[in-house]
């Protein structure tokens, strides 16, 4: 119960931070918007019925995508702007613990991305918000945010001992939405891709999310990606406790 309670206040008081944050709320507002818009243009010739649909869902992944990479590591970086970065992995927890709530945070913060980009098509669009598997949607969805949460994680460690880590999270965003086939379909990348998307969390929460959506198959590629996740989250622990030592005796977590 302890360790659920430090999760839930550490999430809701980051999620209000974020809310503070112009910045924060006017690229949350925009860009899942601007990246629906172009979805739907993009899409809106093809013959199939559900190419809209499942448009305005990959826009929505995309956006939260997005949230979590730049979030995660923007709340490690502006930890160490403001000095309490050492604070933090001071903290009697593991640093894991420490870093977990802000990659959910942004995750769930996110979740505006796909309401936003689905409301966008249907008011804009007149999308139609008819899914194949309401049920399996519904399930889907919060298990993506949370995969990617777990995923953020992992790539928050990079943050903190890389001050100019953010160069590193402007190349891991279009590569990992195209590699998840959050919009574009894989089939239609090359055939070296597929071993690195299998690995990867989010192209299966993608499925799973796009075949709630426009129909296929939904509960396998959801245990596939909680698995995936669950890993993330085991290695991301690891990986935040080894960089943390080596961040402690290089003197890298400030910046003086």
């Amino acid at each position: 119960m302890n360790l659920v309670r430090l999760l839930a206040i550490g999430t809701w008081l980051h999620v209000k931070q974020l809310s503070r944050s112009p910045l924060e709320i006017a690229t949350s507002v925009l860009i899942p918007l601007v990246q629906a818009t172009l979805a739907v243009y993009l899409f809106r010739a093809s013959p199939q019925p559900q190419a809209l649909l499942g448009a305005a869902v990959g826009a929505g992944l995309m956006g939260v995508w997005s949230s979590v990479l730049f979030g995660s590591g923007g709340a490690i970086q502006r930890h160490r702007w403001e000095g309490t970065l050492e604070v933090l992995m001071l903290a009697p927890r593991r640093p894991a613990l420490v870093i977990l709530p802000f990659t959910i945070a942004t995750a769930v913060t996110g979740t505006y991305s796909m309401v936003a980009t689905l409301l966008w098509g249907r008011l804009l669009y007149g999308i139609r918000l008819s899914f194949a598997d309401p049920l399996g949607f519904v399930a889907a969805v919060p298990v993506c945010i949370l995969s990617l949460g777990m995923f953020g994680l992992l790539l928050a460690s990079t943050f903190v001992l890389m001050r100019n880590a953010n160069a590193l999270a402007n190349t891991l965003e279009y590569p990992i939405w195209l590699l998840s086939g959050m919009l574009i379909p894989i089939t239609a990348l090359p055939g070296w891709t597929g071993p690195l998307a299998a690995v990867l969390p989010t192209t299966w929460g993608s499925r799973a999310v796009r075949a709630a959506a426009t129909g296929g198959e939904v509960w396998g590629p959801l245990v596939v990606c909680l698995a995936i996740s669950l890993a993330c989250l085991a290695l991301g622990a690891l990986t935040l406790s080894y960089v943390e030592r080596r961040a402690r005796a290089a003197a890298t977590l400030d910046l003086a």
